[in-house]
C-alpha cells in the first residue's frame, strides 16, 4: 500500500497479536517508528486495559510517542489518550449502577429463555463494565486464541438448528433486543459466533469518539484513516462480526481491511487481505517507510 495514513485504527486480539498471552515485542516494535512520525495509532478492542500487553503497553513507548497512541476499549466503555506519559480516560459510556444491574438482568433473562424454551446451555460473564458476554458454545473452548476460529460459524449454526432456535443468529439478536425492551433499554447485541455480547454501546462508539477527537485536534479526516480487524466476516445475511462496527456513518469514507482468512461475505467496502497478524505487522512496517 503506497498511501500514507494519518490514523490507523486496529483490533488487538487476532489482528495485532495472536492472543492476549502472546509476546508483544513485534507489534510494539512496528508501532514505534509510526508514533515517532506522529501517525496516530488507535487500538479498538472489546477488552480492558489489563489485557492489552498485560496492562503495560505504555512502558514500551516514550512520552512523545504516547502522545499519538489511543485506545478505545470495552465496547465503547472507555476511550484513552496519554498526557505526559499518563493514561487519561477522555470519554466514556459507563452505565450507572441501576442501568448496569438491568443489563445483567437482561442477559440472565436471555440465558433463561435459551435454557427453558430451547434447552440450550449458556454461561455468562458479568464482569465487563457496560455489557455481558454470553457463551453460546460452552463446550467449545478457544484457549488462548480468543478471536473467532474458522469452524465456529458452522458450529454455531449447527447448535442453533439442533436446539430449534427460530431465525438462527438473527433470532438470538431479536431475543436480546426484546429482553432489553422489557426493561425500557435499547441494547446493542453483537456476536462473534461463540459469544453473544449485550450492552448499551459498541466499537462504533469508540471509533466515532476518537475520530471526532482527532478531527478536532489535528484536522484528520476519515479519508486519511484505515481500519484493521479480523472479525468483519458475515455470520448470517446482514449480520457481521464485531470489527464491522468500526464502519459507521462517520468513518465510512475511510479504508477497511480484514486480515482473517475465514471464508465468507464482508461488509461492502471491506477488503479481505488474509495473512493474519503477520499481514498487519507487514502493513505497519510498510507505512513507516512511506515518506
Amino acid at each position: 500500500m503506497k498511501k500514507k495514513y494519518k490514523g490507523i485504527f486496529f483490533d488487538w486480539d487476532g489482528t495485532a497479536v495472536l492472543s492476549r498471552k502472546a509476546p508483544v515485542e513485534e507489534i510494539v516494535k512496528a508501532m514505534g517508528p509510526l508514533l515517532d512520525q506522529k501517525v496516530n495509532l488507535v487500538i479498538v478492542s472489546g477488552t480492558t486495559m489489563e489485557n492489552i500487553a498485560g496492562g503495560k503497553l505504555d512502558s514500551y513507548f516514550t512520552k512523545e510517542q504516547l502522545e499519538h497512541l489511543y485506545l478505545g476499549l470495552g465496547r465503547g466503555a472507555f476511550n484513552y489518550r496519554y498526557e505526559n506519559g499518563q493514561e487519561i480516560v477522555f470519554s466514556d459510556m459507563l452505565p450507572d449502577r441501576k442501568l448496569l444491574s438491568d443489563i445483567h438482568r437482561i442477559c440472565f433473562d436471555i440465558h433463561m429463555e435459551l435454557l427453558e424454551k430451547y434447552g440450550m446451555n449458556t454461561d455468562i460473564v458479568f464482569s465487563r463494565p457496560n455489557y455481558c458476554k454470553i457463551d453460546l458454545m460452552v463446550e467449545n473452548q478457544r484457549g488462548d486464541n480468543l478471536f473467532m476460529q474458522g469452524n465456529e460459524l458452522d458450529l454455531l449454526k449447527d447448535c442453533l438448528k439442533k436446539h430449534g432456535v427460530e431465525g438462527g443468529l438473527q433470532g438470538l439478536l431479536d431475543i436480546s433486543e426484546a429482553a432489553g425492551a422489557r426493561y425500557g433499554i435499547t441494547v446493542k447485541p453483537t456476536c462473534d459466533a461463540k459469544y453473544l455480547e449485550v450492552g448499551i454501546s459498541s466499537k462504533s462508539d469508540n471509533v466515532d469518539r476518537i475520530l471526532e477527537y482527532l478531527e478536532e485536534k489535528e484536522g484528520i479526516s476519515p479519508q486519511e484513516c484505515s481500519f484493521w480487524g479480523d472479525e468483519y466476516v458475515g455470520i448470517e445475511e446482514g449480520i457481521y462480526g464485531s470489527d464491522s462496527f468500526m464502519k459507521t456513518e462517520k468513518t465510512a469514507a475511510g479504508e477497511f481491511f480484514d486480515v482473517s482468512q475465514v471464508p465468507g461475505k464482508r461488509p461492502e467496502g471491506v477488503v479481505q487481505l488474509g495473512g493474519g497478524v503477520e499481514r498487519f505487522l507487514e502493513f505497519l512496517k510498510e507505512q513507516a517507510q512511506i515518506e
